[in-house]
């Protein structure tokens, strides 16, 4: 007798989407443990290393292809969703721009860059601080693979409404 495979269901990355943000919401939409999806990948527990932006050592050309067969993604577009080589990551605040997210509500890759101090460039045109925790509350924000409603955990104040709080730079 044949062995019943499983299935899940594809998510599409979004353009300038973080991986920690990715895996949150494939994970969700799978019903899937962080240990179950880096099990089903076959490379273990750094799944969850990698949405908290623990990316030491890097993730590996093999390691990406692996996850890729699971979540249906191709490995050079996993490798987009991480930082490009030589810009250093902060794993530690998690920050985002409020005016960007009721635009796209999910986690730019680029907001965690060392080299990024605020919400300007090309692509950009709010030139504004980030935000690293809850202007309400004051609750530093949870890493991006678990935003699943786009607000503060504490309080629930919608990332959206942020924005007024955020300083022009």
């Amino acid at each position: 007798m044949d062995e019943i495979q499983p299935w899940l269901f594809a998510i599409a990355p979004l353009d300038g989407e973080s991986l920690s943000h990715f895996l949150g919401r494939f994970r969700r939409e799978n019903n899937l443990s962080v240990s179950r999806l880096g099990r089903e990948a076959g490379i273990g527990a750094v799944v969850a290393r990698w949405e908290k932006f623990y990316l030491n050592p890097f993730p590996s050309r093999k390691e990406l292809e692996a996850l890729a067969k699971v979540v249906q993604v191709d490995a050079d577009r996993l490798r987009e969703m991480l930082p490009p080589e030589g810009v250093g990551m902060k794993h530690e605040p998690i920050r985002l721009c409020g005016a960007c997210y009721p635009e796209s509500p999910y986690h730019k890759i680029e907001w965690q860059f060392k080299t990024t101090q605020g919400c300007v460039g090309v692509s950009h045109r709010h030139k504004l601080t980030l935000l690293s925790e809850c202007p309400n509350c004051g609750a530093r924000f949870k890493i991006p693979a678990l935003w699943a409603n786009g607000w503060c955990q504490r309080c629930f104040m919608e990332f959206g409404k942020m924005a007024t709080y955020q300083k022009l730079i």
